[in-house]
């Protein structure tokens, strides 16, 4: 299945960082580490060498797997030109944590390196989130379950509206509510989506479909036939019209039933009209001693 073009945010990383979070002065290392890390380097970019051990991972990272493949490719280009751009860290009770740059940490241990250059910023725990999401949104895709995690970490763990979401990223309020929508399918469903099998335009239309195992069934479907967005939105709409010609079907069936048990009751021709939630039923009679006797058989006594 193609992948999709990368998106853009509407405000970058930098931005963000402009905008509300303020760099940190750089602080002298604790004591057990002051002799492992080198005197800090560019300090007119507040930017400082830091030993690996004293950094701890972001809590709120939003990306939920690392590909090795990708983490030894990055390792590997450091290892030939060097790191383009550091790490941002905020100071933790002991050491600091990491708010961009996982994969970039990932290399360097994996290079068996003892420090990294890194840039120490002041963050409330909700701007190192929004940080932490912007920065895997703008280097790589996350993929639409992350995604949405994402997005619904920051309205849960901040009591954040769609809106209040929205602004901080620079995105469209519709963006953020369909995206958090996704969550609302099957974990098959959205292991397909972390897996890169389905798209967010096939859950987007699979969400379409009411009932549960009628989702799976489609979505099985998809990945079977490899439909396109636009040949799975003509499957839900098929699955569509055969349910509701089922219920169409299952509702005259019932009306002739109830009809059939009527006529029965009141040994008259009863007539049962019902259409959507609404209904009549009619039944006739010819004189005054019919009617005392349909009368009498519901229970009214003249």
């Amino acid at each position: 299945m193609a992948t999709p073009p990368k998106k853009s945010l509407g405000r970058g990383l930098g931005s963000l960082i402009g905008g509300g979070v303020k760099p940190a002065q750089p602080a002298a290392a604790p004591a057990a580490a002051a002799a492992a890390a080198p005197a800090p380097v560019a300090p007119g970019l507040l930017l400082q060498e830091l030993p690996l051990a004293l950094i701890v991972p972001n809590p709120r990272q939003p990306r939920r797997d690392f590909d090795p493949a990708q983490v030894q490719e990055l390792a590997d280009s450091i290892r030939s030109e060097g790191l383009m751009q550091p790490i941002v860290v905020r100071k933790a009770k002991e050491g600091y944590e990491l708010i961009a740059g996982e994969r970039r940490l990932r290399a360097f241990k994996l290079l068996g390196q003892p420090t990294i250059t890194a840039r120490i910023l002041e963050a409330t725990d909700a701007s190192s989130a929004v940080l932490a999401l912007v920065e895997n949104l703008q280097r790589a895709d996350l993929n639409p379950i992350d995604e949405a995690l994402g997005f619904a970490s920051l309205m849960r763990d901040f009591s954040l509206t769609q809106e209040a979401v929205a602004d901080r990223l620079g995105k469209p309020r519709a963006t953020i509510a369909n995206s958090v929508r996704l969550l609302a399918l099957e974990t098959e469903i959205q292991g397909y989506l972390r897996k890169g099998q389905l798209s967010a335009g096939h859950a987007k239309a699979l969400l379409g479909v009411a009932e549960a195992s009628h989702r799976l069934l489609v979505a099985r479907l998809v990945l079977e036939k490899g439909l396109s967005v636009r040949a799975t939105e003509a499957e839900v709409k098929k699955l569509g019209a055969t349910k509701k010609g089922q219920r169409k079907q299952a509702e005259k069936t019932v009306v002739a039933d109830v009809q059939k048990r009527l006529v029965s009751h009141f040994a008259a021709p009863v007539t049962v009209v019902r259409k959507g939630g609404k209904g009549s039923i009619s039944i006739p009679f010819g004189n005054d001693d019919e009617l005392a006797r349909l009368l009498e058989k519901i229970g009214i006594k003249i």
